[in-house]
């Protein structure tokens, strides 16, 4: 478990982390999400114990990351954006330096076996600096697996990924969320739809939502986003959804395509809409329901509106 209370960190003059708490439970996997400069690096690297806080308490598994480092640090698997990997070593001579420094007892039983996991097992014998970008990936995420830490802080773990490499390491995460705590950080928003128990969205240093994604892409009541395409003029089709009440609506492009956005929509809100046409006379074309998605929502929170 991790626990994270009244959280702050300063740079100069700049609150880069502002009094921020949360939890991550056992065999959780949280979703770990901030537009550039939100403050969520500095929180993973405080976390990691890698850069210190100005202020607050961080515990890993129970342990005081300030009181007993050391011990904090043990329950920890770190992947960074950029692993810090030695171009020079082979693979199984880097995972076998970074085992050493962990304190791995069987160190070539673990390397197998992480190297199985990450599906590193067919370039062991290689130069790291000689690995493409995926697999120089995977040999950091190998890595930070190394001692089955009960932690595992992933910061963009599928960088550099093909589509089928990114398919296989979302089904790692997922199954790595079943026997240790895992935070992953992500740009990539389906990603932390399809592998996350739970999101937490920080922006401008603080926590602006926590939540499941399913939870959080429903925020706004039964909100519903309906797309129509209409063989009508433009005065004519803003006439008919200025009428309507809980409707907003954008244009998209040419072509009388627009997108229409529904508070609190009930079941039949497609069927009013349809409806609200035939009475004016403007056919509708084409008409499809969109679900919000959590892409939707990260935008709305962190686009600047407070």
């Amino acid at each position: 478990m991790i626990e994270v209370k009244n959280l702050v960190k300063h740079f100069g003059d700049k609150k880069a982390v502002n009094d921020i708490s949360f939890t991550v439970n056992d065999n959780e996997v949280l979703g770990f999400l901030g537009p550039n400069g939100a403050g969520k690096s500095t929180t993973m690297n405080m976390l990691t114990g890698y850069i210190s806080m100005t202020s607050g308490e961080i515990k890993i598994c129970g342990i005081d990351i300030l009181e007993n480092p050391i011990e904090a640090k043990k329950k920890i698997g770190y992947l960074p954006e950029q692993p810090p990997l030695y171009p020079e070593m082979t693979v199984r001579e880097y995972l076998s330096f970074a085992a050493e420094l962990k304190g791995v007892k069987n160190i070539k039983k673990e390397i197998d076996a992480a190297a199985r996991k990450v599906g590193l097992t067919e370039v062991m014998s290689r130069r790291v600096g000689n690995l493409s970008k995926g697999y120089k990936q995977r040999t950091g995420f190998c890595a930070a697996l190394l001692g089955n830490p009960e932690v595992l802080i992933l910061d963009e773990p599928t960088v550099g990924l093909d589509p089928n490499q990114i398919i296989e390491m979302r089904g790692l995460i997922k199954s790595l969320g079943r026997e240790h705590t895992v935070i992953l950080s992500s740009h990539i928003l389906t990603e932390i739809s399809a592998v996350c128990d739970r999101v937490l969205i920080i922006n401008d240093g603080r926590i602006i939502a926590e939540d499941t994604p399913k939870n959080l892409a429903g925020r706004g009541g039964k909100a519903k986003r309906i797309i129509i395409r209409v063989d009508g003029g433009d005065d004519a089709v803003s006439a008919v959804l200025d009428g309507l009440d809980g409707v907003t609506y954008s244009k998209l492009g040419e072509g009388g395509e627009y997108e229409i956005n529904i508070s609190n929509a009930s079941k039949d809100a497609g069927k009013k809409l349809f409806f609200a046409f035939a009475k004016a006379e403007l056919p509708i074309l084409e008409q499809r329901e969109e679900e919000r998605s959590l892409e939707d929502i990260f935008i709305e929170l962190t686009k600047g509106d407070k």
